[in-house]
């Protein structure tokens, strides 16, 4: 783990208050300008390992967004992959589950969706939507819900185990600033469409779901799958933070195109 990623990782197992994190990081580059440039910088880098990771097709990367509404789960995906060609990308959003999802268990969905060898897969949301919005909705027993921590746990080291490596992001904004985005999107003839009135349900809710995002990253930061809290109050910072930390991670995994043992001298290309 590099000295970058560190400042933003919550401890694992360990007791998580969430006030004590920021939602900006302005001391981190000078201007938004200097933060845009080294998101770009960053995801041109990420475009050659992606396409390596491809090519040895022997390991694969799967990225977690989570975030309230209007954090930037679609904005982060655009600045980590500005250069990548989606050859070997795969971005799954998780809404409501369909019937057919729901007779089924709640991560069945979700493995389905998981990266082959040689991907890399993002999940706007994930199934940490089953110990937030349905915890604070309380769409199913408490009972049950406290049961998922552990099974989380359990299927993000069964990832991790067999070659997946997870990096799991919580896109952390203020009250103020969702209220701000909320509007805008009300304002903005081409952002109405994002708009969705039951967002403001949720909003009114602020409280709980706080104390579900706390519950959920004392109880699932793991070794195996630590938890980035990431400052998401600038969309400049937030996207080269998380590019930077995907792009030091693809780095450490370092992946190698594979030799065939072909060479010019064994065939006529005529």
């Amino acid at each position: 783990m590099s000295a970058f990623a560190s400042r933003f990782i919550a401890a694992p197992h360990a007791p998580f208050d969430l006030s004590q994190w920021a939602t900006r990081a302005d001391d981190l580059f000078e201007s938004k300008s200097a933060a845009r440039q080294a998101c770009k910088t960053d995801a041109k880098a990420v475009a050659d390992l992606a396409h390596r990771l491809y090519g040895e097709a022997q390991r694969s990367l799967l990225i977690v967004l989570q975030g309230m509404d209007t954090s930037g789960k679609d904005g982060t995906t655009s600045a980590i992959f500005a250069r990548t060609p989606p050859l070997n990308l795969v971005v799954s959003a998780f809404k409501s589950p369909t019937k057919a999802e729901l007779a089924q268990d709640y991560l069945w969905r979700i493995h389905k969706a998981c990266p082959a060898r040689g991907q890399i897969g993002i999940f706007n949301r994930s199934h940490y939507e089953d110990v937030l919005v349905v915890k604070v909705r309380k769409f199913a027993p408490a009972s049950a819900i406290e049961n998922r921590y552990e099974q989380i746990n359990d299927f993000e080291r069964l990832l991790s185990q067999n070659g997946t490596r997870v990096l799991k992001f919580m896109l952390h904004i203020s009250h103020e600033t969702q209220g701000e985005r909320l509007a805008d999107r009300l304002v903005v003839p081409n952002k109405r469409w994002k708009f969705n009135p039951g967002d403001l349900d949720d909003r009114k809710l602020w409280p709980d779901f706080m104390k579900a995002y706390e519950t959920m990253v004392a109880r699932t930061s793991s070794e195996h799958a630590p938890w980035h809290v990431i400052p998401s109050d600038s969309r400049a910072t937030r996207g080269a933070i998380i590019t930077r930390i995907v792009r030091e991670t693809l780095e450490q995994m370092d992946p190698q195109y594979p030799d065939p043992g072909y060479r010019p001298d064994g065939f006529d290309i005529g």
